[in-house]
This record gives C-alpha cells, structure tokens and sequence, in this order.
C-alpha cells in the first residue's frame, strides 16, 4: 500500500508540474520575423516577384488562435518609405494577442525592410487611379492570409483583416475579396491621396475613393467597421462619412463610427488614441461572435 500511495504521489506531483507548464499565466507571447513570396503586378502591368517580410507576433500557449492581419499605411515621400523598417505595431499587435489572436504584419514591396519598387503610388493629383493602386497591397494581404491559414497554431476558418490609413484602404479590398477564413474587417482611418499641410481635409479626388469604396461594398459579403476621428487632417470629417455610405449603397456591411479628435490630427488615433477606439473594437468582435 505504501508503494502504490507513492506512486499516486507521483503522478499527482507530475500531472501538477504539467498544468503550471500551460498556465496562461506562464505563457509568452512571442514575435517570428519571416520572408513570405509574393507575385504582384505593378499600376503598369509589370509583374514582380520577390519576398515580404511578415512579422508575428502569438501566444505560444494557445493551441489554436483566430488569426490577425495587420495592414501598415503609406509613407508621404520615397525616403520615409526606404527608412520604414518593418512593420510592427508594437503595442497594438500585443493587445490583439492578449484579446486571443495571432497577428501577422506583412511589411509590403517598397517599404523598409521588404524593399523593391514603389507599387502603390496612385497618379497626380488631378488624375487618380485608386484600384491600380491598392491592387498590388490587396494581392500581398491575399498571400499574407493564405500563409497564417497554413500554420499549425491558426484557426483557419477563423481570422480578420485590420489596417490603418491606406493600409485601411487595403483592408476594405481585402473584403471585396472574400477570401476563406476571413470573417471580419476593421479600417482606421482608410483613404488615399491625402496631403494634411497642403491640401487638409481635401485628398485628391475623394470621390473616385467614393466610387472605389463602391466598387468594394459591391463584392464584400463581410461585416466592417470603420473608425474615423472627427479632425483626421487627411480626409476631414465629412468625406470618410460619404465613403461608408458609398461602401453600403452598393451592399456592403458598413458599421461607422466617428473617434473624437486628438491633438491637431487625429489620423493617427490608432497609434495615439487607443482608449477611444478599442471598446469600439471590442463591441464590435464580440457582436460577431469573436
């Protein structure tokens, strides 16, 4: 008898060590940094070939998680672009790993670290060309989301796609794709052809970014969310309203809401004014079941 309440003991004793090894409260969350190959085709109709840098960042005690693209916007000048680094979100990508996800963040071709050619610049300011521009993001999203589908630790049916400024923009193509898995989309701030010291509130031709929002409400069959502040230098109260509308006329789902401003330009909240927007985010997840 006194062997066997040893032996009880013992796989008391192992069963215990192997609960505080999965204890949440031990886990870590870790970042990968990884080259993922992509083929685009330039706003000219060149096709190009090469490797992105997709940074991730998960929660290495979580067997299965929703999975998280996160879409950076664009640099004002090539020098910004070059210097860009890689796309990181440091504080943000942490806090949608803590709500449950792994988030991917593909540093696209012409910035940073994933170098190449400028594949997104959208024309002069008098003749844009909105969809040739985004193409080339919404294609490099496209094999972002097909990689964390294919990884061992991602709930492949269940994932959504977030970004900021045109990167936002990005996110809303992204829709229009209805690609498997994706579930969700949520635009901070998405536009275009902004210029916030020479041209505030007034992008270039806001209504072909009206009519490209359109063109997307028209093939997008998710929920979407948009998060705008009221004093965005970029595209000013009014038109990101008018851009939602134009997404929903066409059958988009459409959810907007208006962020209050911060400092003298607000289209930065994502980065800035986290306690705005993240009850908004949350309500809207847990709406759809996330």
């Amino acid at each position: 008898m006194m062997g066997l309440h040893l032996f009880v003991r013992a796989v008391s004793a192992s069963v215990l060590i192997c609960c505080a090894m999965i204890d949440p409260a031990l886990s870590e969350i870790r970042e990968n940094i990884v080259k993922i190959p992509v083929r685009v085709t330039g706003p000219d109709g060149t096709p190009y070939s090469q490797d992105i840098t997709l940074t991730v960042v998960y929660d290495d005690a979580r067997k299965k998680s929703p999975f998280l693209i996160l879409n950076h916007g664009r640099a004002g000048t090539a020098e910004e672009r070059k210097n860009y680094g890689r796309a990181r979100f440091t504080e943000q990508s942490r806090y949608f790993v803590e709500l449950g996800f792994a988030v991917f963040m593909p540093t696209r071709i012409g910035y940073g670290v994933s170098d190449g050619p400028d594949l997104e610049t959208s024309g002069p300011c008098n003749n844009k060309n909105y969809p040739n521009s985004l193409a080339p993001a919404i294609s490099q999203v496209t094999t972002a989301v097909k990689y964390a589908r294919s990884q061992s630790f991602i709930d492949p049916q269940r994932g959504i796609v977030v970004g900021q400024s045109v990167g936002g923009f990005t996110t809303i193509g992204v829709a229009a794709e209805n690609l498997p898995g994706v579930r969700l989309a949520i635009n901070f701030a998405g536009g275009a052809g902004g210029d916030p010291k020479g041209r505030t509130g007034n992008p270039c031709q806001s209504e072909r970014i009206a009519a490209t929002y359109g063109e997307f409400g028209a093939k997008a069959k998710i929920p979407t969310l948009w998060l705008y502040s009221s004093n965005d230098a970029y595209w000013g109260p009014d038109l990101p309203k008018k851009w939602a509308t134009s997404f929903a006329s066409r059958g988009g789902q459409a959810q907007f809401v208006e962020l209050p401003p911060i400092g003298s330009d607000g289209h930065s909240s994502f980065n800035r004014n986290p306690d705005a927007w993240k009850p908004k985010v949350e309500a809207f997840l847990t709406k759809h079941k996330f």
